[in-house]
């Protein structure tokens, strides 16, 4: 290759560069900044907000949204039933789709893709809102924690993510030699194929607990006793209950209608919040076990 050509070729590559960074860039600024202004609108005056005043930084600093949410009782009982739900939850998740994803991987498992079909299927068509509620009231279940937990106990999208990352990360002559010298199953899991599987685990625990932490609809369904609600419900409420009162004609109705702005962003942060400070300490496997599982195979 000539000189100029190398120039030429180095020129392009410095144009391209340049327009992915200009392209990253404004993604970046497209999903940053609204999650910047609910934290800056959260802790700002909710007159300023309402005119428009607030773009990045707070303006007139307050804590009256914070100290109405965080001195609700129910707040702090949702929390700990929220995280007993993620907790419990996501732990049920792992082991159900691990002992699931694991046999279904293995080539020597009879039925193996005839069983992978039924089970995609699941994806696409479903009993719907009512059977399921008739299922889930026939089993017992109506108003305890186990509504909120056993029916989504596998996610077939993780399911095959996970069996994917075992087919194609995990080598069979691993296996095979494990089971000349001894190995049982149990042992093969247990001892060789979660440890060689971190990055999917921690993946797949970030999207359980995720869908546990957000999830209010099947409390909404299924749960009626209020010492049962988690978080997101008893946001909701929360919420629900400023607005009414902001449109109550009752005294003070300018100061409800601005508590009531002021509640609408800080109720996001505080159930946000948990979820942020989780993901940087599952980041590095997560890229990984997200690449692997979902693209090999």
């Amino acid at each position: 290759m000539s000189k100029q050509a190398t120039i030429q070729t180095s020129s392009n590559e410095r144009i391209f560069d340049v327009i992915i960074y200009i392209i990253a860039s404004i993604i970046i600024i497209a999903v940053l900044y609204p999650l910047i202004f609910i934290v800056s609108a959260s802790f700002s005056d909710p007159t300023k907000v309402l005119n428009g005043e607030v773009w990045l930084l707070p303006k007139g600093l307050t804590l009256d949204a914070y100290t109405n949410i965080l001195h609700n009782e129910k707040i702090w009982l949702g929390y700990r039933n929220t995280i007993f739900y993620t907790v419990v939850g996501t732990v049920i998740n792992i082991i159900m789709t691990v002992l699931a994803a694991y046999p279904l991987s293995r080539p020597d498992l009879p039925g193996r893709n005839v069983i992978m079909v039924f089970i995609t299927l699941t994806m696409f068509f479903s009993g719907g809102l009512i059977p399921t509620y008739l299922l889930v009231k026939n089993l017992g279940m109506v108003d305890t924690m186990w509504a909120l937990i056993i029916p989504g106990a596998i996610a077939t999208y993780n399911l095959i993510v996970m069996r994917t990352y075992f087919q194609s990360s995990i080598p069979w002559e691993l296996q095979e030699a494990a089971h000349m010298d001894g190995c049982s199953n149990w042992r093969l899991l247990v001892s060789i194929i979660l440890p060689l599987s971190k990055p999917i685990l921690a993946v797949m625990v970030l999207f359980y607990a995720v869908g546990h932490w957000n999830s209010f609809f099947n409390a909404l369904i299924y749960i009626r006793n209020e010492n049962l609600h988690p978080l997101q419900l008893v946001l909701r409420e929360i919420l629900l209950i400023s607005q009414s009162d902001a449109v109550d004609g009752s005294l003070g109705l300018e100061d409800k209608i601005l508590l009531a702005e002021s509640i609408k962003y800080a109720v996001i942060i505080v159930s946000s919040l948990p979820v942020l400070l989780m993901y940087p300490f599952v980041q590095r496997h997560f890229v990984k076990g997200v690449m692997i599982g979902s693209i090999k195979g």
